[in-house]
């Protein structure tokens, strides 16, 4: 699906006026993120594990190429193959002549945010192959054509009702009421293609480098019927997800998982070693594993964004982040949303055409403080705005507007000189006058009609803090 990232204002504005969205994304808060909240405290060392993990993620993406080249021979010792793709026409070429020489008909996917990022299903569909999601959540935005809405929980959006009715629409039969039972309904539809597939692909929660071990983090067991059941398995990869060792492996599992859905541990957890040995009562007969750039090289050497690597893609900004609660996932436009989206998506797609996702943020650093590996999220969304007023290196345009660098030059003069200030107050004071409704300016006059859209602000002081100030003095003197 081809990014939309230029649309988020249009798309906020749109969530925003949706009740059905505004009501489904209730629970995201009081649900995933307060479980979050209570895993790290009953976690003993917590901020110790986190500060370890931010120290090992920061020195296996400093020396990358090492730990990557260590893991492929690591996969094909173990009798898989690894491929390295410098984007994602390169990998999904790969897979799709893979599957071609395998007369692959049908093909099994778990959970991959990585294979909505190359638009894998698309290309599948054109190359005559039938892609499944297996997934409940995937497998529902599948079947309405969209990108996942949430990390962990694509199909958050969407209500018992909705899902009700788009089981009954596309697949047929009763429309159920039940949650057990339309559960039921997809797990009955989707049964049939596992013993079909001739080809399983998977993303990947970790590699572990020393071992060549691939790590699958799964709630339905799906994930490892993907592994297990097809002859090919095909695990993609973004390059950042190599780790150095299985004790690391462990540490980043408890991270992950607590701060995804506050579990203590998921239901599944699937290790791959290469393909299906002779004493194996399961397993593939081939293992491809396709490692991505497909942009990341370009945060790798941006070392205002590095950190963004470290991603575990556990959710846990999303929930917390007062604006991806209101806004919802599809109003950033493209597969990875709220807070690491809107640093992500410019950089793997273009950040002149997601100039507004930096904006998508109101810096309060929510987003920071529940990160297992504590990416500075808010720092990085400054630097991104601060490379498109300037016209930085990927801002690929001219910096900012005449009227806003006059607006900003017009700012910094009258906050460094008292009196220039005390006039723009006095003026301000002036001007609202006829905007004033109890207290509140709720609706301005465009250009600054945006601001008052969906919400409020206080009326400009009658009188200045300053000239409070001095006159508390005055009257504290005298009646001291």
């Amino acid at each position: 699906m081809k990014p939309k990232t230029g649309d988020f204002n249009r798309a906020a504005a749109s969530a925003l006026a949706d009740a059905d969205v505004q009501r489904n994304m209730r629970g995201l808060y009081d649900g995933f993120h307060m479980a979050r909240e209570r895993a790290a405290e009953a976690t003993p060392n917590w901020e110790d594990l986190r500060d370890r993990a931010r120290a090992v993620k920061a020195h296996t993406i400093e020396y990358l190429d090492h730990y990557l080249g260590m893991a492929a021979e690591n996969v094909e010792r173990a009798g898989g193959k690894v491929f390295f793709a410098k984007d994602a026409d390169e990998a999904s070429r790969y897979i799709l002549d893979l599957a071609a020489a395998r007369g692959v008909k049908t093909v099994i996917k778990s959970k991959s945010m990585l294979s909505e990022e190359m638009g894998l299903n698309a290309r599948l569909e054109e190359a005559g192959v039938e892609p499944v999601e297996t997934d409940l959540g995937e497998y529902l935005i599948q079947l309405r054509g969209e990108t996942p809405y949430h990390i962990v929980a694509p199909a958050l959006h969407l209500s018992k009702e909705q899902v009700a009715d788009l089981l009954q629409e596309e697949i047929g039969g009763p429309r159920y009421e039940r949650a057990e039972d339309l559960t039921a309904a997809a797990r009955e539809q989707l049964r049939g293609k596992f013993f079909e597939a001739d080809m399983g692909i998977t993303g990947a929660n970790f590699l572990v480098a020393e071992t060549g071990t691939l790590v699958l983090v799964t709630n339905e067991g799906n994930g490892r019927m993907c592994t297990s059941m097809p002859k090919v398995h095909v695990a993609i990869m973004g390059m950042e997800k190599v780790v150095p060792s299985m004790e690391d492996m462990g540490m980043f599992l408890r991270l992950l998982i607590r701060s995804a859905t506050g579990q203590r541990l998921s239901s599944y957890v699937t290790l791959v070693n290469g393909v299906r040995r002779d004493d194996d009562v399961d397993g593939p007969e081939e293992f491809h594993l396709v490692v991505v750039d497909n942009g990341r090289s370009k945060m790798l050497a941006d070392p205002a964004l590095r950190e963004a690597l470290y991603c575990l893609r556990c959710g846990a900004c999303l929930n917390a982040c007062p604006v991806y609660r209101k806004v919802g996932g599809h109003s950033y436009g493209w597969v990875y949303s709220g807070p690491i989206g809107a640093v992500v998506s410019p950089m793997l797609t273009s950040l002149p055409d997601a100039k507004d996702l930096p904006y998508a943020s109101s810096l309060c650093g929510a987003c920071r403080e529940v990160c297992p590996v504590r990416i500075d999220i808010p720092r990085m969304l400054l630097h991104m705005r601060s490379d498109l007023a300037e016209g930085g290196p990927h801002s690929g345009s001219p910096r900012a507007s005449l009227a806003e660098r006059l607006t900003m030059k017009a700012w910094r003069l009258a906050v460094a000189r008292p009196w220039m200030l005390r006039l723009a107050n006095r003026l301000a004071r002036l001007a609202q006058r006829p905007l004033v409704k109890d207290g509140r300016l709720r609706k301005l006059p465009p250009p600054l009609s945006a601001w008052t859209r969906h919400r409020t602000f206080p009326a400009v002081a009658s009188r200045p803090f300053r000239d409070r100030w001095r006159s508390e003095l005055r009257k504290s003197r005298r009646d001291g």
